[in-house]
């Protein structure tokens, strides 16, 4: 006998589609790497460029990219710009890939 869990309300699709748009914003295996790398610290362009092994106009293109998406905020320290991760869910996604990406 199969057992029927109990009804979940609907998502809003307002929510759906933020999530949709965040979804493919990550889509992306330097993306991906880029919320990996700065989970729980920040990091400089010129650092996750050398990490990812990328130019670091590239680099740029995708921090601008997450951060116009609302994925990661940028602060200045002088003439240098550090990222980190601003919306925690980017990094619920990484867990997920971790548990369940084999």
């Amino acid at each position: 006998m199969k057992t029927r869990r109990p009804a979940r309300p609907e998502i809003p699709p307002g929510v759906l589609e933020r999530c949709a748009a965040a979804f493919r914003v990550l889509a992306h295996p330097h993306r991906l790497r880029i919320v990996e790398l700065l989970d729980g610290r920040r990091l400089s362009v010129g650092e996750l460029a050398d990490r990812l092994d990328l130019p670091q106009a590239a680099t740029s293109q995708h921090l601008n990219l997450m951060r116009s998406h609302g994925l990661l905020a940028a602060e200045r320290d002088g003439k240098t710009v550090y990222y980190k991760v601003s919306n925690p869910s980017a990094l619920k996604i990484l867990d997920c890939i971790r548990r369940h990406g084999t």
